[in-house]
């Protein structure tokens, strides 16, 4: 697999965590089924996409990678979806979540071998 390829599971990755925790509220403490499903099918799927993408990228920009874009992604979604709009010092917080992802990503030395 090359660097791109690593790349492009990383982002499936990111939108198949994004599904699995916009429907974790829905589950209801995991007692409604459908979502139930939803969330343990999508994490699974997410889960198998990070492994194979931590084959290329190191475990630590994969990680920051997934975790602070997810934030971002989920707080999006929750505020679109739940109404639970951020207000100033999150959506800051936020912007320093995005801008430190940019800086692992721009001034990484990932090897591909």
């Amino acid at each position: 697999m090359n660097l791109t390829w690593a790349y492009i599971l990383l982002v499936l990755a990111i939108l198949f965590e994004l599904i699995s925790t916009s429907f974790l509220k829905d589950t209801n403490g995991f007692t409604r089924l459908y979502p139930s499903l939803i969330v343990v099918i999508s994490l699974c799927v997410c889960l198998y996409l990070i492994s194979h993408t931590m084959k290329v990228i190191p475990v630590g920009i994969v990680y920051a990678s997934w975790a602070g874009l997810g934030i971002v992604g989920i707080t999006i979604i929750a505020s679109i979806k739940y109404n639970q709009v951020p207000n100033i010092p999150t959506i800051i917080g936020l912007l320093f979540i995005v801008i430190g992802v940019v800086i692992v990503h721009l001034m990484n030395d990932i090897k591909v071998d």
